[in-house]
């Protein structure tokens, strides 16, 4: 990074330079012109700018396209950089985009585990008949069974419930997702 600004700095010193010169030759060669043309308005005699006069701006049209090659360089290599700054971004957003994919199917997956017909039977049961049945339940499917519930019905089965049964399920139901990519990493 640091190389590729110190390049970039003495290109830019480089072109300034080379801008200087060919502004301060192309002065230097039209001052002596322009003052001998001045007197001799009538003739229509061109006056040439002597050899010494002409070097700077010689130099200036040598060396302008290796300094538009230098910068055409420059920014090919900046342009590189940038490319695989985007790459590198767009993997991390694919797997971003994967990671919540899997996170909908495994979300998707826990609600599926509580069908319609046991939903509609603890739906139908009373609050403390159906708290011990979903308390000896396996906490995934207790807890998507009382998401399908109705909230009032819900609650009811939850105050009949044992309070650290009832946090359990709590927390199965609203850290499901993490819970889950928790227990794949273990």
């Amino acid at each position: 990074m640091t190389a590729l600004k110190s390049k970039s700095r003495l290109i830019q010193t480089m072109s300034l330079c080379l801008a200087l010169l060919c502004v301060s030759g192309w002065a230097l060669a039209q001052g002596p012109a322009r003052k001998a043309a001045e007197p001799k308005a009538q003739e229509s005699k061109v006056v040439e700018p002597t050899r010494q006069e002409a070097k700077p701006t010689q130099y200036c049209e040598n060396i302008a396209d290796a300094a538009a090659d230098a910068r055409f360089v420059l920014q090919k290599e900046a342009l590189a950089k940038t490319e695989k700054e985007i790459e590198g971004r767009i993997k991390v957003l694919e797997a971003k985009r994967a990671e919540y994919e899997e996170w909908l199917a495994r979300r998707n997956e826990f609600l599926a585990k509580a069908d319609e017909t046991m939903v509609s039977i603890y739906a139908r049961m009373r609050p403390d008949a159906a708290a011990v049945q979903l308390a000896n339940m396996h906490d995934d499917i207790a807890a998507a069974i009382l998401t399908k519930l109705n909230p009032r019905v819900s609650s009811a089965v939850l105050n009949e419930m044992e309070p650290a049964r009832a946090a359990q399920l709590t927390n199965v139901i609203i850290d499901a997702p993490k819970r889950t990519k928790a227990n794949e990493k273990s």
